[in-house]
């Protein structure tokens, strides 16, 4: 009788024993999977990560008030945008950067920086070009064929640039105080170092910038 209750414990042990480990087995398998299927989003999360960047404002896409690209002779200034409000040379600025620098970084002592209700261009000899613009009453662009102006809000940004929006942000300005910022890239490859900073105020669109590192 003793012999039959220890075979019977030790029966007991021995399947007790196989359910555990068959218990740790299907636990570990488990893990295993997850853990695949957590990989396998996570590359499935990257593989169009160009579907996730800032999208692109091309200046060959940009009409100044749907007339000038980004680069013009003085004259078209004058017809544009008539005489400037004020001038400072690019030197006494002390720009981190110049759009029509030589090439070992140095500026024109003449070029100009020709200021106009808010924007600021850049002038050397005939030649001009759009660093900061500001949107009023009467400045607007077309982008793509699409009119951006005084009165445009961030939802109707949104629809243009969805990504960009979605990572809007709040930047100090000299002489503006804090306002929202969304950036645009300037080109599909990202060859530019630059982008475009776009400035919010209000909910209203209120001035464009091309930005470059120092």
């Amino acid at each position: 009788m003793k012999t039959l209750v220890i075979i019977s414990i030790l029966l007991l042990s021995i399947s007790c024993k196989n359910k555990e480990i068959k218990s740790v087995e299907k636990t570990d398998n488990s893990n295993e999977i997850e853990k695949t299927i957590s990989e396998n989003k996570n590359k499935s999360d990257t593989t169009d990560i160009k579907d996730y960047q800032n999208e692109v404002m091309n200046e060959k896409d940009i009409l100044f008030n749907g007339k000038l690209k980004r680069y013009f002779t003085l004259s078209d200034f004058e017809k544009v945008f008539g005489e400037n409000d004020s001038i400072k040379l690019v030197i006494e600025e002390e720009p981190c950067y110049s759009i029509f620098e030589n090439k070992d970084g140095s500026v024109d002592p003449e070029d100009k920086y020709l200021y106009k209700d808010g924007s600021r261009f850049e002038n050397s000899k005939d030649k001009v070009a759009v660093d900061e613009f500001r949107f009023t009453k009467n400045n607007f662009i077309l982008f793509k064929g699409i009119k951006l102006k005084s009165t445009t809000s961030i939802s109707d940004l949104q629809k243009l640039f969805p990504n960009a929006t979605k990572d809007i942000g709040e930047m100090d300005v000299y002489g503006e105080g804090k306002l929202q910022v969304i950036q645009l890239r300037e080109d599909e490859n990202n060859i530019s170092d630059g982008h475009i900073n776009i400035f919010i105020k209000n909910d209203k669109l209120y001035f464009m910038h091309w930005w470059f590192p120092c």
